[in-house]
């Protein structure tokens, strides 16, 4: 073998190691959205309690954390009274993205593996 194949061999393995660690932030992400979404409702029907100092820090964590990616979608949509559907539409995106990173680039990226 020589130098420079391994070399590119090497190097496609840490692109595809970078394409999995993308690959598992945008699920976290998700999950993170999910999440967001279900503790947005049990504070609106005061299911949880609101005075709580832990409550209110996760509350914080979760809205820092998707509010500034939901924003720019929320501008956009159409206004549907009180639904907010901006964390499926996000979540459509995220599920897009992923699909464009595991199908056309994964697959040429073993193909210079092999």
């Amino acid at each position: 073998m020589s130098v420079n194949h391994e070399m590119e061999n090497s190097m496609a393995g840490i692109i595809f190691a970078l394409i999995q660690v993308i690959q598992m932030a945008l699920t976290l992400f998700v999950y993170i959205l999910i999440a967001s979404a279900i503790f947005s409702w049990l504070y609106a029907f005061n299911v949880i309690n609101s005075r709580n100092q832990f409550v209110n820090s996760i509350g914080s964590f979760l809205y820092n954390v998707t509010e500034p990616v939901l924003r720019p979608i929320r501008r956009v949509m159409p206004n549907l009274g009180g639904i907010d559907i901006s964390p499926i539409v996000l979540i459509l995106i995220i599920y897009f993205l992923q699909m464009i990173i595991a199908n056309p680039i994964a697959p040429a990226l073993i193909s210079l593996v092999s």
